[in-house]
C-alpha cells in the first residue's frame, strides 16, 4: 500500500481505468453480478442492437429502470478519491467503462467514456445526440423530432467503440507513467487490452479490485478490497 501511494504521488502522467465494480459499491448492479437479472432477462439479452430492433419498448423499460437506480445512487469515496487525484496529478485522464455519470457527479472532469452515457440519447434516424435525463417518457418508445426512434447513446454488445474515443484512450495509456485499474474484471474487450498496453509502454500498473483478474499476477501492485475503502488511502 505504501509503495503504491508513493508511485501515485510521484507520477506526472496518470490514467485511471474504472469498471462496474466501483459503481456496484454505490448500489448499481453489475451485468455479471447476482443483481444482474431484470424480470426474467439478463442484460446480455437486452443490451444489443437486435433486442432493440425486436422490441424497443422493452429495452427502453429496462433502461428507464436502470436510470431510476442510478438517479437514487450517490458517488462513493472511491469516486471522490479519483476526483481529488485529477486535481493533484500534473496530467490525468479517467477512462471509464461505466455509463452512469457518477464520476462526474463526484467532481471528475477529465473523463473519457468508452461505452457512452446512459443520460444521452441518439436518434436511429438522423443520428442526432442530446442529453436527456428523464425517468419516464410520454410515449414509448421515445422518438426524435424527425420521427426516428431514440435509443440510449451507449455501446451495446456487438457494437464497436467510437473510433475517436478508443484512439484517445490508447494514446493516453501509451503515454502514461502510471495506470490505476479500479473495479474492472479485465474480461471486457477492447477495454481490457489497455492494461497490457500500459505495461508494454513502460507504465507502472496498480490494480484495485475485489477479486483477482487475468492480469493480477504480473501487475506492479494488485490490491484486494473495495475501491471506496482503498482509494481514499491511496489518494490521501
Amino acid at each position: 500500500m505504501e509503495q503504491a501511494r508513493a508511485w501515485i504521488q510521484s507520477a506526472s502522467t496518470v490514467v485511471a481505468l474504472t469498471g462496474a465494480g466501483i459503481s456496484a459499491e454505490s448500489g448499481i448492479p453489475t451485468f455479471r453480478g447476482a443483481g444482474g437479472l431484470w424480470r426474467s432477462f439478463r442484460p446480455e439479452e437486452l443490451a444489443t442492437p437486435e433486442a432493440f430492433a425486436r422490441d424497443p419498448k422493452l429495452v427502453w423499460e429496462w433502461y428507464l429502470w436502470r436510470r431510476g437506480l442510478i438517479a437514487r445512487a450517490e458517488p462513493n469515496p472511491g469516486h471522490y478519491a479519483l476526483a481529488r487525484l485529477e486535481q493533484r496529478a500534473p496530467r490525468f485522464l479517467l477512462v471509464t467503462q461505466n455509463v452512469d455519470g457518477l464520476h462526474e457527479r463526484a467532481g471528475s472532469r477529465a473523463v473519457l467514456k468508452l461505452h457512452g452515457d446512459i443520460w444521452e440519447v441518439r436518434c436511429t434516424g438522423c443520428g442526432a445526440e442530446q442529453r436527456d435525463e428523464r425517468l419516464s417518457f410520454d410515449r414509448m418508445p421515445p422518438r426524435c423530432t424527425c420521427g426516428g426512434l431514440l435509443r440510449p447513446a451507449v455501446v451495446w454488445f456487438g457494437e464497436l467503440l467510437p473510433a475517436r474515443v478508443w484512439q484517445e484512450a490508447e494514446r493516453a495509456v501509451a503515454e502514461a507513467e502510471l495506470l490505476l485499474v479500479v473495479g474492472t474484471s479485465a474480461l471486457v474487450y477492447p477495454a481490457a487490452s489497455l492494461v497490457p498496453l500500459a505495461k508494454r509502454s513502460g507504465a507502472r500498473v496498480i490494480e484495485v479490485n475485489l477479486e483477482p483478474t487475468p492480469y493480477s499476477e504480473w501487475l506492479d501492485c494488485s490490491l484486494r478490497g473495495k475501491a471506496g475503502e482503498l482509494l481514499p488511502r491511496l489518494i490521501s
